[in-house]
């Protein structure tokens, strides 16, 4: 985790609970734009994250899919994910980049309760500190995406970081770098929006009336968005219609914690007071 990036949210900690807008500053908040319709599925993205991330390579079976993997693990940040459809009497490969969406109101960083496990920059990028991971997994449930993967061997949990280290360099995240067919696009989060909206107009003029931007308002708008030329078929590129964020677990340790820290200060002022009004009180032994 990059010592040098400013941080807006950090878990288990005051700040995770403050209002987005209440954060805000004048720093630059930058997006990736994942446009389906542009990609070819050809995996060269998978590759650059476990490379540049330094993954460990997962043996791979014939499973009737072009995928290589059936799922995101704890080694496998970013998976291209194939779904078999009928449309328009078609059949079609309705392809996804599934990796973290990196949520404004991120649900795992509200319901992770381990200080500074999992933060928020400033640039938008959500990032886990394996360091403070107690591997609870409570981050796994608030997820509304299905995203983080717990570690067996090492009893955390990991994710797709954005290439942060790569990001605090100036650079663009692996995956945007390789992509031979510029379907994913990096920079900030308003130009990113603007390029979407004109990618969906285009295919709107070519026959996808459904064509739409992927950015959903109920977990604040996410850093990674999508352009779907299926906009009204969500499910079927394994997206959630209305997904939330999800406080869970930590708005109950939080309340469970203030009212311990309470009655411990309660129980310290109410001995304070009896002395003062009492004095020491010594007890005689009796024979």
């Amino acid at each position: 985790m990059p010592d040098n990036l400013a941080i807006r949210r950090m878990s288990a900690t005051p700040s995770a609970f403050i209002p987005l807008d209440a954060l805000r500053s004048n720093a630059p908040e930058y997006s990736k734009l994942v446009d389906i319709s542009k990609c070819i599925g050809c995996k060269g993205c998978e590759v650059a994250c476990k490379e540049w991330n330094e993954l460990k390579v997962e043996p791979t079976k014939n499973f009737g899919s072009f995928q290589s993997h059936k799922d995101l693990s704890a080694n496998t940040w970013l998976l291209m994910r194939f779904n078999e459809v009928e449309v328009n009497g078609d059949i079609q490969w309705l392809i996804k980049k599934d990796a973290c969406l990196h949520c404004e109101d991120p649900g795992c960083l509200f319901a992770c309760p381990a200080p500074g496990a999992i933060v928020q920059y400033t640039n938008g990028i959500v990032d886990f500190n394996q360091e403070n991971c107690i591997g609870c997994q409570y981050c796994v449930t608030g997820c509304p995406f299905d995203i983080p993967r717990f570690d067996k061997a090492t009893k955390t949990v990991s994710k797709c970081n954005m290439c942060i280290d790569r990001v605090d360099a100036g650079l663009e995240p692996a995956c945007v770098k390789t992509c031979p067919t510029n379907a994913i696009s990096w920079g900030s989060k308003q130009d990113m929006l603007a390029l979407a909206d004109k990618q969906v107009e285009t295919l709107k003029r070519r026959g996808y009336s459904s064509a739409s931007v992927y950015n959903p308002a109920g977990v604040g708008g996410t850093h990674m968005m999508y352009v779907i030329p299926h906009g009204d078929r969500l499910d079927d590129y394994s997206l959630p219609t209305d997904p939330t964020a999800s406080p869970g677990p930590m708005t109950g340790l939080s309340f469970l914690k203030r009212a311990a820290v309470f009655l411990f200060n309660f129980s310290i002022i109410g001995t304070a007071l009896h002395l003062l009004r009492y004095g020491q009180q010594h007890v005689e032994e009796h024979e």
